[in-house]
């Protein structure tokens, strides 16, 4: 009986020991792609920016105008919105949250922030929710205010 109940203890331990790690680490790749979207943007490349967000048809992007589906249209609009590195200016992502919502699907809140010299700053806020799809993180839907 001690040896089950000691096997039962260790068994829990090491689960939530490799739970947490494994958390960390999605967090961690979560938090590197937003690094690079705010290192792709400040570079003025916008389709590297792009890269994480899914590839697809599915993607949701929800602005001032309303809902933009699909990965063509969410880049076309960046690239209409934004024609040259003045309007661009130099962005700052500060995140306020995230939160895992599954193994593998985590929510983010964050505030964006566009230095503009030129044009004037702006900035808003964000919501995001990221999938694992394969073995990447990607953005799945993505509200922007």
């Amino acid at each position: 009986m001690k040896i089950f109940a000691l096997f039962l203890i260790a068994t829990c331990l090491f689960t939530g020991i490799t739970g947490f790690s494994q958390q960390n680490a999605d967090e961690k790749a979560i938090l590197k792609i937003l690094q690079k979207q705010e290192a792709d943007w400040n570079a003025g490349d916008v389709n590297s920016f792009m890269e994480g967000y899914w590839k697809s048809d599915s993607l949701a992007f929800i602005g001032a105008k309303g809902p933009t589906y699909g990965w063509k249209n969410t880049l076309e609009n960046y690239k209409v919105r934004y024609p040259d590195r003045a309007t661009m200016g130099t962005l700052k992502f500060t995140i306020l949250r995230l939160n895992a919502l599954d193994k593998n699907a985590y929510f983010v809140i964050g505030k964006w922030h566009l230095t503009r010299p030129e044009k004037g700053d702006i900035g808003g806020h964000y919501t995001l929710v990221f999938r694992k799809i394969g073995r990447k993180w990607l953005i799945v839907s993505d509200h922007t205010s």
